[in-house]
């Protein structure tokens, strides 16, 4: 029987930024991108879908910046540098991060805002690929339905890597603590999964008029991945 979707309030998006448990689990969640696979996954979806290096890329609920760095520097891709633009209610790009993306060519851009508010108003000109990674399962169905919706009117590419709602990720979730996972990051991987995503949902929820082809599946043991490039 499929598990229902559940989702449910994170600890760490309450938690005051500079609280030592929230930065602890920003850490703890940059390990779990490690085990997930997440930049990998994304690179190679990347890789299909978008031959050419982007010159605008937008990511929604960036967090530290930490994963997208990963991303492009996988040596797959060959991209040439052009601008980020980080989109998260709260800045937590360090000066570090910042550098190490402008050694590889990329120009950052930091926004305080809630995504689905930016996405509706802000106009950066023409998105080439837009990405979302282990943030779409923080929305409901009908916040999801807007983003999407949203996201289908400035990127040619949007690509987003979730948690996988499923058996085997929940029994995963719950093994964080072994890899030294805190109180945080453990309520938090448990609360992830279930509200994660199975077989087509997100598919379903893209604008079935907009001319885009969609691509949905499970990627490794615990991620899902969505794809939708413009035609």
């Amino acid at each position: 029987m499929r598990m229902a979707r559940c989702v449910q309030p994170e600890w760490l998006d309450h938690l005051d930024p500079e609280d030592a448990r929230a930065s602890r689990s920003r850490r703890d969640l940059q390990l779990v991108n490690r085990v997930m696979g997440n930049a990998a996954i994304l690179s190679r979806a990347l890789l299909k879908a978008q031959p050419h290096s982007p010159r605008l890329i937008v990511e929604l609920g960036a967090g530290d910046g930490t994963f997208l760095l990963r991303v492009v520097q996988q040596p797959t891709l060959h991209w040439q540098g052009g601008k980020i633009i980080f989109v998260d209610r709260q800045s937590l790009v360090s000066q570090g991060t910042r550098a190490a993306f402008n050694a590889l060519g990329w120009d950052v851009e930091t926004v305080e805002a809630d995504v689905a508010a930016w996405l509706q108003h802000a106009s950066p000109g023409p998105i080439d690929l837009m990405i979302a990674n282990l943030f779409l399962h923080h929305l409901h169905a009908q916040q999801l339905t807007a983003l999407l919706s949203y996201a289908a009117t400035r990127a040619n590419l949007f690509v987003a890597c979730e948690p996988r709602r499923s058996y085997i990720a929940l029994t995963g979730s719950l093994l964080l603590g072994v890899l030294g996972g805190n109180d945080v990051s453990r309520h938090d991987a448990f609360i992830s999964v279930r509200a994660g995503f199975a077989d087509h949902e997100l598919s379903a929820l893209w604008p079935q008029s907009s001319r885009y082809r969609l691509e949905e599946y499970a990627a490794g043991l615990f991620s899902h991945c969505f794809v939708a490039q413009r035609t």
